[in-house]
């Protein structure tokens, strides 16, 4: 009876070779320079044991091409003496040549010369698995392979290759082909930091609506806030293209921010409006980063929202396959895991973040059973073949989190395309994916940056140091408060800054002008960094009227404060009101305003509310 191996490793040779027919150790003999006994099993193993764990087995070695060579390093010296095609094709961008091995019917096929490294752990498996004793015999002269590396580049790409099928009449043949497509990029570092706080006061305003049921904004809520993004959403209809019907994109950042909000504790619902909480009034006096981080800390646990959900091509999540989902904080959690790896500041391709993921074995299930999902109709397009270490489940899931939730709070740039003109060469392999314009809104994300802030956020770095907006001479400020640029283009984050607090009247010309400061301000921006910036950028002293304009613009800002949120209280009469405000037991935490009315700081509603009980009064509920 022929031993028997675990599944995971094969002891020794002897083992291996044990579980190959007689006539397949014919052929692994054919291939050395030794011959049997006799034709017996037992001397047929024991003739090509003896000279592949012998100094022939240098030669063989010697006589593969570099990427059997590589198969054999990556086996040995990284995955314990097993062969993953997988891993390998995504770190080398091939696989090695060997004969015959995607069939199990292989009669009158000859062996081929990794059949003498790589054998079977049972009767019925593949050739996958080095034995343990020929591995240490590998390794005393096979070579480490190269670390795997995850690519980075100093600048973002400029373009993106998308590559579609097509057909050759005159040649009655397929053929993919490609075309190169610009890139759009944005940085998300200081204007995730102001679009908070205008976010935070929007719903403060009472103006942010969501659905009961699924917590999810309404359209009129993503519509307000379009406009309070610095440089608006990523897509707006513009990006579709005009000439066929199309899938719209719909909204990314706007729809991120009010459940981030939610997630992150800072808002809840009430009625169907959100109202800040206790820790989202706290959150518009604490500096930014404090709060993106803190919103992350519990967005990686919530279980609000599955970010697959906005795949919206990927049905069945919220009927039987909702069971066969994987928990969502498990999935983050592995996200930032895989972001470890990127270093922070430098460019780094989505694609090559996905093949690092593969090559390095740190893939991650987004479903145990993808049967149950489906692509456009139930009876069809299941996504049977979506159970790979990486499918469009996985592509679908971390694209969402990446876009839509990291880099709308400013822990990524990214740069990206319309996601009709991405490659969809996997999508084309499922029933229905014809009919699409897209997988998901997603798909055009082509690269991300780490920045400062989300090493911060994310656990990566223990301190955050905000950004400065830097310029040198490419600005002159005039004494009538225009500001003329006379030197080189600004930088997207440079022309930012000058949007934000200025107008441009011209190609090269802007305008102060008060309202559009007070604007700034108010919606969260600091005058100092604009008044900075100018400086740096004229390289001169301002004239006196453009000093007298910011001297204007400070007393005018701090004439005026934001003390908090308040409760109004209204009495019956002007003496209760009186009473209150003077007893020593409430007068602490109220204030009078007007005749009849008192205001207490939210902070203080429990104080006061003790001592209006000790007073002989009470204040009901809503």
């Amino acid at each position: 009876m022929a031993p028997v191996a675990s599944q995971s490793s094969l002891p020794s040779l002897t083992v291996g070779l044990n579980f190959s027919t007689v006539e397949d150790l014919k052929k692994l003999l054919a291939l050395l320079p030794v011959s049997a006994a006799s034709t017996r099993k037992a001397d047929l193993i024991k003739a090509i044991a003896n000279h592949l764990l012998g100094p022939g087995i240098k030669t063989l070695w010697g006589d593969l091409d570099d990427l059997q060579q590589a198969a054999i390093a990556e086996a040995v010296h990284r995955t314990k003496g097993e062969y993953r095609p997988e891993q390998f094709l995504a770190k080398y961008g091939a696989l090695p040549e060997w004969h015959g091995r995607e069939s199990f019917y292989r009669y009158n096929q000859p062996a081929d010369k990794l059949d003498l490294f790589f054998y079977s752990t049972g009767h019925y498996a593949q050739k996958s698995t080095i034995p343990e004793d020929l591995r240490q015999k590998l390794k005393t002269f096979v070579a480490a392979p190269e670390p795997l590396v995850l690519p980075s580049t100093d600048d973002p790409p400029q373009h993106y290759r998308s590559t579609y099928h097509d057909f050759e009449v005159g040649k009655l043949r397929p053929v993919v082909k490609g075309k190169d497509i610009s890139t759009v990029w944005r940085l998300r570092e200081r204007a995730a930091q102001q679009e908070l706080l205008a976010i935070l006061r929007l719903v403060h305003l009472g103006k942010v609506a969501v659905s009961d049921k699924t917590s999810m904004p309404s359209k009129a809520t993503l519509k307000a806030i379009a406009p309070l993004l610095a440089e608006g959403d990523f897509y707006s209809e513009a990006d579709a293209p005009q000439e066929d019907y199309h899938d719209p994109i719909g909204a990314i950042a706007p729809f991120a921010w009010v459940m981030l909000l939610q997630g992150g504790g800072l808002a809840s619902l009430s009625g169907k409006k959100l109202q800040l909480t206790k820790a989202g009034r706290k959150a518009m006096g604490d500096a930014p980063a404090k709060t993106l981080k803190a919103i992350w800390r519990k967005w990686s646990k919530t279980t609000l929202l599955d970010e697959l959900r906005r795949v919206d091509a990927i049905k069945g999540q919220t009927g039987k396959g909702k069971r066969g989902l994987t928990a969502v904080s498990g999935r983050r959690s592995h996200a930032v895991s895989l972001l470890q790896h990127c270093p922070i500041g430098r460019w780094v391709a989505y694609d090559e973040l996905k093949r690092y993921a593969i090559a390095s074995d740190q893939t991650f299930e987004v479903s145990r059973n993808p049967d149950n999902l489906y692509i456009s109709e139930p009876g069809y397009g299941h996504l049977y073949e979506a159970s790979n270490s990486w499918s469009i489940l996985q592509d679908g899931y971390l694209k969402c989190l990446l876009f839509e939730y990291l880099a709308t709070l400013g822990f990524l740039d990214v740069t990206f395309i319309p996601p009709y003109q991405a490659s969809r060469s996997e999508l084309n392999n499922f029933w229905g994916a014809d009919d699409l314009s897209f997988l998901s809104r997603y798909d055009g994300l082509v690269a991300f940056r780490i920045t400062p802030l989300g090493a911060f956020g994310l656990g990566f770095a223990a301190d955050y140091v905000p950004p400065t907006v830097t310029a040198t001479n490419t600005l002159r400020v005039l004494p009538n408060l225009d500001i003329v640029m006379t030197g080189p283009l600004l930088s997207p984050a440079e022309s930012l800054m000058m949007e934000t607090f200025a107008s441009q009247t011209g190609d090269a010309v802007w305008t102060l002008e008060r309202e559009n400061i007070l604007k700034a301000v108010e919606a969260g921006h600091a005058l100092s960094d604009f008044y900075e910036f100018l400086q740096q950028a004229s390289g001169d002293a301002f004239p006196a009227t453009v000093e007298q304009f910011f001297d204007d613009c400070r007393s005018r800002l701090e004439s005026v404060r934001d003390r908090g949120v308040v409760r109004l209280i209204e009495c019956n009469d002007a003496t209760l009101a009186t009473l209150i405000a003077r007893d020593s037991r409430t007068k602490k935490y109220c204030q009078l305003a007007g005749e009849r009315h008192l205001v207490v700081p939210l902070e203080q509603e429990t104080r006061f509310r003790n001592g209006l009980r000790k007073l002989g009064y009470s204040l009901p509920g809503e």
